[in-house]
């Protein structure tokens, strides 16, 4: 078939899905592209939500990826406020939420992922929070008042930028996590360490070892979180940030082979040939690591973005990246490259007192496997090549500041 009679549907227009649209342009794709989102902007970017986003520090025009001029001078066909609620892999349609059907030739699902919800009595309580959309964040802002007092349920990334942002507003803001730690999921005790003490710093308070029974509320209204000690924590607002489920439902009822995510290939296409999933909802090959696993990030939603366009447009598939993620939080910057799989032992190089230093993760054999970098953007940056490069190194030249990280990453 000719390439400028075949029609593509990209179902969900957040970051994979938007930037998709825009590399397939870019990689000369000549038929017709239709964005479905369920929200009713534009895509945008959703890292800024609890941070600048919420602090008054970015606009509307800011986040979005593309100016709104950029979907019709590209002819890209953008229906928002729709969702794609069924999918007949025979017929080569996609069920609408507003009754449509529409004809693909091929599907992209960038369905991404959904804030995982605690089963707790009062959890329907308004004021009670999550921040996964601009929506989210725009509820979560309002309830940010000087002098208002926040608790945040879950100590991973999003409950501390959030507690963060809250800090900067004057409001008051406590961490309430069932793990011994703060970012027990993602982070090594050494990094937990440094950010459990500098928020406390700030002023943020935090409970460790702490279950949630219940959220207490008044005339509908949350007032406290209950512990499973018995104690209440009083609250005007509490933000459940406790991970996150891959939409992957859809893919699923169309038979499509799932298992913690949409499963696919590095050329992110999934057990279908005619469709492919990217972003947040995938469960996607690390060759670096020789596993798979699900990544929820802006360079992942990007690699896998630029996969399936080049997939498509019949290109060379761009070579493997390493893994990367960020997360700001006052006036730190931590940088992450890498995933810490198989590794035995962390050198520290920089002063971790000082709150510029970076821990690189080592195998037995001294493969630099992952790189945790706090306002130390150059050992983040020589880590990601280190990484790439499946280097060995020693815990002592990691940690020997007279050796630069140019010879380090040579």
């Amino acid at each position: 078939m000719n390439q400028d009679s075949r029609h593509i549907v990209i179902a969900g227009a957040g970051h994979a899905g938007g930037s998709a649209a825009a590399m397939l342009r870019q990689m000369g794709w000549q038929g017709a592209i239709t964005l479905i989102g369920d929200e009713p902007i534009p895509p945008y970017q959703r890292p800024p939500l609890s941070k600048a986003w919420l602090q008054g520090e970015a606009t509307a025009e800011s986040l979005a990826l593309r100016p709104a001029t950029f979907y019709p001078e590209a002819t890209i066909a953008l229906r928002l406020a729709t969702r794609v609620t069924g999918i007949d892999r025979t017929a080569k349609t996609v069920a609408l939420s507003n009754g449509e059907s529409l004809s693909y030739d091929v599907l992209i699902l960038a369905l991404g992922a959904r804030a995982r919800r605690l089963p707790l009595p009062g959890a329907d309580l308004d004021g009670v929070l999550e921040l996964r959309s601009a929506a989210d964040a725009d509820r979560l802002k309002a309830a940010l008042q000087p002098g208002a007092r926040l608790a945040v349920i879950g100590g991973g990334y999003i409950g501390l930028e959030a507690a963060a942002s809250a800090r900067a507003l004057g409001a008051e803001a406590i961490i309430i996590e069932r793990e011994s730690r703060v970012l027990a999921r993602v982070a090594c005790p050494i990094l937990s360490d440094f950010f459990h003490n500098f928020h406390r710093g700030q002023g943020v308070a935090i409970e460790v070892d702490a279950q949630v029974a219940a959220l207490d509320g008044a005339n509908g209204r949350v007032t406290g979180v209950r512990l499973g000690d018995g104690r209440s924590i009083p609250c005007d607002a509490a933000l459940v940030g406790v991970g996150a489920i891959a939409n992957d439902e859809l893919a699923a009822e169309a038979g499509l082979a799932c298992g913690n995510g949409i499963v696919v290939d590095l050329a992110a296409r999934t057990s279908d040939p005619a469709i492919f999933a990217i972003g947040d909802c995938t469960s996607r090959p690390l060759p670096l690591y020789e596993r798979t696993g699900r990544l929820e990030s802006v360079p992942n939603a990007l690699e896998q973005a630029k996969q399936a366009a080049a997939s498509i447009c019949g290109k060379p598939q761009p070579a493997p990246e390493v893994p990367w993620f960020w997360s700001d939080q006052y006036d730190l910057r931590l940088q992450i490259a890498g995933m810490p799989f198989d590794t035995t032992e962390i050198a520290v190089r920089g002063d971790v007192d000082a709150g510029k230093f970076a821990l690189f993760h080592l195998t037995e054999d001294g493969t630099v496997q992952a790189v945790e970098a706090v306002n130390a953007s150059t050992e983040f940056m020589g880590g990601r090549r280190i990484i790439q490069r499946r280097k060995r190194l020693t815990r002592a030249r990691i940690a020997d500041m007279s050796v630069s990280m140019q010879e380090l990453a040579a």
